[in-house]
């Protein structure tokens, strides 16, 4: 069976065409128009060894915050799609990542109950021309999208860049390990039965 999903979202802000394939090898070709993104993204597909494809257009005149939620709402619905029934998959995924002098912590359930908690502060408002508050936003819209629980945590860092890619890291670890197969989960792993 092959865990991949396309999707395509057009709205009056945003035109998102975005392919993932969980079982890849951390191959990235995105293109988003905001170069800090498009960083986070790349690095996202090489730690959770996903192969992601993203091209998006947006309202960049305006501000970045409805192409960067837009591709959030895509990835997690991606996700979704991808997974299928979840049967045989770990479930839940965590980890923790040192960047520089920054510590990041992601775990995640992929449990299809969407909750979000993220425990970071970026301490300056934009990295380059990329606005920190950004960085929430897009894990808030995956989360909500891709219907799994995510809690970020920061345990301490001074710099925004690197606090914004540990984040991103550690929750590419973390997805990494939840959609991995369990060997010794048949079916899915719940005992309601279904998630």
């Amino acid at each position: 069976m092959t865990r991949t999903a396309r999707i395509r979202r057009d709205t009056a802000e945003t035109q998102i065409s975005l392919e993932l394939n969980l079982d890849g090898s951390g191959r990235a070709d995105v293109s988003t128009g905001v170069g800090f993104f498009d960083h986070m993204l790349t690095l996202l597909a090489k730690h959770a060894a996903f192969d992601l494809t993203v091209n998006a257009t947006g309202d960049l005149a305006v501000d970045q915050h409805h192409t960067v939620e837009d591709v959030g709402i895509c990835l997690g619905r991606a996700m979704v799609e991808a997974l299928g029934d979840k049967a045989g998959i770990r479930r839940y995924g965590h980890a923790t990542v040192p960047m520089d002098e920054t510590l990041a912590s992601a775990a995640v359930d992929l449990g299809g109950r969407p909750y979000f908690v993220f425990n970071a502060e970026l301490p300056t408002a934009t990295i380059g021309a990329f606005d920190s508050q950004l960085v929430a936003e897009f894990w808030q819209a995956f989360a909500m999208n891709a219907l799994c629980n995510l809690h970020v945590n920061l345990h301490y860092g001074r710099n925004s860049h690197h606090i914004a890619e540990g984040i991103f890291k550690a929750t590419a670890r973390a997805l990494r390990a939840a959609v991995e197969a369990d060997p010794r989960m048949g079916g899915v792993p719940s005992t309601k039965g279904v998630l």
